[in-house]
């Protein structure tokens, strides 16, 4: 049985340096590390230089030149394509010594496809409203014991089994490459060929919101992705009697929600911060069309983030 983490990255050395060093703590050592830069500069190169003496296995380095979210997931999973399992943590998060370990026990005991584990979000200087808004956009943290589970969740702490589950080629779909959502795409493709999907408590992991992606602008533009999803996602089926009736939910949930979001401040953070998210989120499934997706990745990423 052989294991590989992949890690993709963009531009953010100090964190991939974090990240890696997580792995290298693993209780349980993978066969391969593959970090897939995709900075068109290849900046990722040093890091792994520095680091490579350091690693319990061979450290790869793979160049995605070409900017998308879609690009990276995929030229790490070429590069792991002779790998049973492939355990996948992104360039922000860091991993608990018992992370891989418990993705793979799981794994085995359940022969699931996909494995998924939790995410606790922090972030510096965010108040107290707009953090329990990010704890809502970006922790993973439900009360599930270890085993199968009905749910999908997303890229960043999960465990792909390749033996499993038969991935499209490439795994991840290029028209995501700006927008994200290519780790939905996938396990839709998965959940409606019957794949088994499992969630493993232990294998958590921590995410490092920068101030960047946790200011109340980006918070709006990322809960307005997720609220296009389902509606993003019937349209690519061709469902639209379904497309239609997530837009009518978005359109009860922006108004609805949007009513209430004054009189939850006066409740709490929490009830604030969840009436702003739902909606938002239903103004997403209700202007699901491509031309107001949020583009967070790949080239509108690499103008924005030198």
């Amino acid at each position: 049985m052989t294991l590989a983490v992949l890690i993709p990255t963009f531009r953010r050395n100090a964190s991939l340096e974090r990240a890696l060093k997580s792995v290298f703590s693993q209780t349980l050592t993978p066969d391969r590390i593959v970090v897939a830069d995709n900075s068109p500069e290849g900046g990722a190169r040093d890091v792994i230089a520095a680091l490579e003496a350091e690693a319990p296995c061979p450290l790869v380095y793979v160049h995605a030149c070409q900017p998308g979210v879609a690009n990276a997931r995929n030229a790490g999973f070429a590069a792991c394509a002779n790998m049973d399992r492939i355990a996948q943590l992104d360039d922000d998060e860091s991993a608990y010594p018992g992370w891989l370990a418990a993705l793979a026990a799981v794994a085995d005991a359940t022969g699931a496809a996909v494995v998924f584990g939790p995410v606790d979000p922090e972030a510096e200087g965010a108040g107290i409203a707009r953090t329990a808004w990010l704890r809502r956009l970006y922790a993973r943290l439900p009360e599930l014991p270890d085993g199968v589970t009905t749910k999908p969740w997303g890229c960043g702490n999960s465990l792909i089994d390749q033996r499993a589950g038969k991935l499209p080629s490439p795994p991840f779909d290029p028209a995501a490459n700006e927008t994200g959502g290519e780790d939905d795409r996938l396990f839709s493709i998965l959940a409606r060929s019957r794949a088994r999907f499992a969630w493993a408590n232990a294998a958590r992991v921590t995410e490092h919101v920068d101030p960047r992606r946790g200011s109340w602008n980006a918070l709006a533009r990322r809960a307005f992705a997720f609220g296009q999803g389902p509606s993003q996602d019937a349209a690519e089926r061709k469902a639209w009697a379904e497309v239609a009736v997530w837009m009518g939910i978005g359109a009860l949930q922006a108004v609805l929600f949007g009513l209430l979001i004054a009189p939850a401040r006066l409740v709490g953070p929490d009830p604030c911060a969840a009436a702003i998210d739902k909606a938002v989120q239903g103004a997403g499934k209700l202007f699901w069309f491509d031309r107001f997706a949020p583009r967070f990745y790949g080239a509108a990423l690499a103008k924005t983030s030198r």
